[in-house]
């Protein structure tokens, strides 16, 4: 028999050819090829969809008149989707077919915005949002800085309200700590200091060698295991086209109607596409809506890395990242060591690389450094009234929220008509510079114009899910506060511009504490607000809160004098 086997199995390899080449050999029915049929039907599907929890909480919100459904089926999955008038799709989501659960559920602000969807390591990757780590930072920031001898004192307290934002993953709720800090920094302006306790418990030497290893773990973080959203890969698609002469602004890659030169993503769209330039390059079209330091500063990481033309790895934006956090880090230890000596400038220094929202900022490569960048460095030579203009200048025409410092900033130490006249002048010097990009094109005046509307213009109107203000867009039946949000720009513009008078004569802890003020006040009536805005303010807060009271001013032009060299203990 074995043999008979191994014979049949020698004959039918051999006629295996000729089998293929019959033409009376017929082919497998195409139906036989195609995908089953799906089980559920669509009224099936449907009818899952709107029964979930989730979703029939949210339609509650509109009448059912009005309201119009589909569902469409691919790959063993049903996507479903949800309109109703003036509020468009309000909800969207996915069921299985085999199961009939309901796989996925977005409704509101998740179905236009995915990036509200709460995707694992969206944002930084998978290990700055890992618990653990993330724990971890708190911990070692709230025991390195805490006063331990008085666990009552609100030191720590500050302390506990920079770290809240960790527990308020709904925007809504970040509004009191917040308010919180802003009435701190306020109070602190109007006295002069904080009642925040002794000086953290830990010697120079520990807080130094806790700082060193920290910043090197963060790095680590950031080249093993982070990512680029859209805002970092802006600044490298503005550096190319800056350095193959071009102004930012207008020239983003699109997809519009050009040919694809790539694969769908999981959403089936295309991304990659032949633009103008002739290049197959990843469409970000609303990336040109920064100042023009946002691109300018990733010039040095798009000279020495490149950039392929894709949203891939983008090392010139990691590159761009870890020097603007390091720089950060650096210009924080010279401020404390100008205005406190060493221990003022080992808490700084290791305040900033504890916190965990810069890593955050640092693992999602974002600009979100560069404003306080500036700033820091500004505040170092805050005696320098040029230093000064020229600091608010390059961080305003990054974000823009900085502008706001202007008056407070031209004001310091006091009123005086020729600093505020250099300070006006360094101001100008600096906006010149950045803004010469424009001259790059062949009419200025029109790429000025382009710059309004894709920047400031477009931010003014922008929708956002990411705040309390613009609720209205989703004819739910929510609060309309777009009346009190403009009352609250209106105070804080006046509160901007009362900086520039009172006090008449600030010292640099109420220096730092209104800056910070005026960025909490700016960060509460933003309609797009998000986590990566914690360290525009965060530097000043910090200082606020970590640096020694000082005596009252008897000397002129003390701020000249080392801030410990004129402290008593604070009561």
């Amino acid at each position: 028999m074995g043999r008979l086997a191994l014979v049949a199995a020698v004959a039918l390899v051999l006629a295996a050819p000729a089998l293929a080449a019959d033409p009376t050999t017929k082919p497998l029915p195409a139906s036989s090829l195609q995908a089953p049929s799906p089980r559920l039907t669509k009224a099936d599907v449907t009818r899952i969809f709107l029964q979930d929890r989730k979703v029939a909480s949210w339609l509650n919100h509109y009448p059912e008149k009005g309201r119009t459904t589909d569902a469409n089926y691919a790959k063993g999955s049903w996507k479903v989707s949800v309109w109703w008038g003036a509020a468009g799709e309000i909800a969207t989501g996915r069921v299985d077919d085999m199961s009939g659960a309901v796989t996925e559920a977005w409704t509101g602000p998740q179905v236009a915005w995915k990036m509200a969807r709460g995707y694992s390591g969206a944002f930084g990757g998978n290990e700055i949002n890992n618990a653990g780590i993330w724990l971890a930072f708190c911990a070692v920031f709230l025991l390195g800085l805490a006063d331990l001898r008085r666990p009552l004192n609100l030191r720590n307290l500050d302390l506990l309200a920079l770290l809240s934002f960790s527990v308020f993953t709904s925007v809504p709720l970040v509004y009191p700590p917040l308010v919180y800090l802003l009435v701190r920094m306020v109070w602190s302006a109007r006295r002069g200091r904080l009642a925040t306790g002794a000086a953290p418990v830990w010697p120079v030497w520990l807080l130094v060698a806790a700082t060193i290893f920290l910043a090197g773990f963060r790095v680590g973080l950031n080249v093993s295991s982070s990512n680029v959203i859209d805002v970092g890969y802006s600044g490298v698609v503005g550096a190319e086209r800056i350095a193959q002469g071009q102004s930012p602004y207008g020239h983003f890659p699109v997809e519009d109607s050009l040919k694809a030169c790539g694969s769908k993503d999981a959403d089936g769209e295309i991304r990659d596409r032949i633009q103008t330039n002739g290049r197959c390059e990843s469409a970000n079209p609303q990336g040109d809506t920064y100042g023009p330091v946002a691109y300018e500063a990733y010039l040095p990481g798009y000279l020495a890395f490149g950039w392929s033309g894709k949203w891939d790895t983008l090392p010139a934006a990691h590159a761009s990242s870890i020097a603007f956090d390091l720089l950060c880090l650096l210009g924080l230890a010279l401020v404390g060591l100008r205005f406190g000596g060493t221990r003022l400038a080992a808490t700084l220094a290791f305040a900033w690389v504890a916190y965990p929202f810069t890593q955050y900022v640092s693992s999602s490569n974002t600009n979100d450094a560069l404003p306080p960048l500036f700033l820091i460095w500004g505040f170092w030579l805050v005696t320098w009234p040029a230093a000064r203009g020229a600091a608010v200048a390059l961080s305003g025409w990054t974000k823009f929220a900085p502008l706001l410092l202007a008056p407070l900033w031209a004001s310091y130490p006091e009123r005086r008509l020729r600093s505020t006249l250099v300070f006006a002048g360094a101001f100008l010097a600096a906006t010149l510079a950045v803004f010469s990009i424009l001259l790059l094109e062949p009419h200025p005046l029109a790429a000025a114009h382009e710059f309004w509307r894709r920047t400031m213009s477009w931010q003014i109107r922008r929708d956002s899910p990411f705040s309390i203000w613009d609720w209205r867009q989703y004819h739910a039946g929510l609060p309309d506060l777009h009346i009190l949000q403009r009352v609250l720009e209106g105070l804080l513009i006046a509160g901007a511009v009362a900086a520039y008078f009172l006090p008449r004569r600030k010292s640099p802890l109420q220096l730092a504490a209104l800056t910070a003020a005026l960025l909490l006040g700016f960060e509460l009536v933003l309609t797009h607000w998000f986590y990566l805005y914690l360290p525009w303010f965060f530097p000043f807060a910090a200082f606020a809160v970590l640096a020694p009271a000082p005596e009252p001013a008897t000397v002129t032009r003390r701020e000249e004098v080392p801030l410990a060299a004129r402290t008593r203990p604070a009561s």
